[in-house]
């Protein structure tokens, strides 16, 4: 046996770290070290509190980003599918009206009838379309990808700036989309707000400083088959895959830069507001175009 190995986290044993707790002394990694008044604390001390009498939150664990440590920390990952998974069984009962939620930048229903669609203001097709899904193989692929990217991720950010990539990943993938998109092509899914938590993974894995490789050729590959032409109605979007990861990757660096715990939110947040009126930007200028 080698006697030389460090041990490994006390939550992630395959993890090997040289960093204690400082009340415990139990191994912790970097994803589960909490900055104390001394050394680090793992989130189970810190969660019993300091007895300083703050309120609850001010002792709560906290992620790499600063979120609160969640009893579930896949929920929201477990909602977004439930959502999603819903959206796809209405569409099925009610085929017609999915074209309500699918990005089409501009069309009319009938010769001569009034413009419809995100250039005739109805942006709420902009997210709208993220949860729609036309093919059982559509859902399937997209919800399992959800999954396994979205579940780790959501436990090192917290609920609240999980959710934020998740949506503004969304948003600019459909910023993309209707930008460089012809505006009568039906575009729907999930791939790209699933693409920017990849992206968002990749900001992850370079600030705890894990091997990169595994990640950037799965990123590569997924790139590769997005530019893989299918037959049929549904058509991979390389638009909506590629803005999805340029958001996710630059909501990222906003929440995991490191910075000052007294500016930490401002910086996060203020990074959100950014990339929103970055997005809303390139809306409004293909929207001055096609009207």
């Amino acid at each position: 046996m080698d006697t030389d190995r460090l041990p490994g986290c006390y939550r992630h044993p395959d993890r090997d770290t040289g960093i204690t707790c400082t009340r415990c002394e139990r191994p912790i990694c970097p994803e589960c070290m909490i900055s104390a008044s001394v050394g680090f604390q793992c989130p189970e001390c810190v969660r019993e509190g300091s007895g300083t009498g703050h309120r609850p939150t001010a002792n709560a664990a906290r992620t790499i980003a600063g979120g609160v440590v969640a009893e579930d920390p896949q929920l929201v990952t477990k909602i977004l599918i439930g959502i999603n998974a819903a959206v796809f069984f209405a569409g099925l009962l009610a085929p017609a009206s999915a074209v309500q939620l699918q990005l089409l930048g501009g069309y009319v229903d009938y010769p001569g009838g009034p413009l419809r669609g995100v250039a005739a203001g109805e942006y709420h097709r902009l997210l709208t379309s993220v949860f729609l899904h036309v093919e059982w193989w559509h859902i399937i692929s997209n919800m399992i990808a959800l999954w396994v990217i979205g579940g780790p991720l959501e436990a090192a950010l917290g609920r609240s700036r999980y959710l934020a990539v998740y949506l503004l990943s969304g948003l600019g993938a459909s910023a993309l989309v209707y930008l460089l998109t012809e505006p009568n092509v039906p575009t729907v899914g999930a791939s790209g707000a699933i693409f920017g938590l990849l992206g968002a993974t990749v900001v992850l894995a370079r600030r705890l400083r894990y091997e990169m490789r595994p990640l950037i050729i799965m990123v590569v590959l997924m790139l590769v088959l997005t530019f893989v032409p299918f037959g049929g109605y549904l058509r991979v979007s390389w638009q909506a895959h590629v803005g999805g990861l340029i958001t996710g990757a630059l909501v990222g660096l906003g929440m995991l830069t490191p910075t000052a715990a007294k500016h930490r939110a401002l910086v996060q947040w203020g990074t959100c507001a950014v990339v929103f009126l970055l997005a809303a930007a390139l809306i409004m200028l293909r929207t001055a175009e096609l009207t």
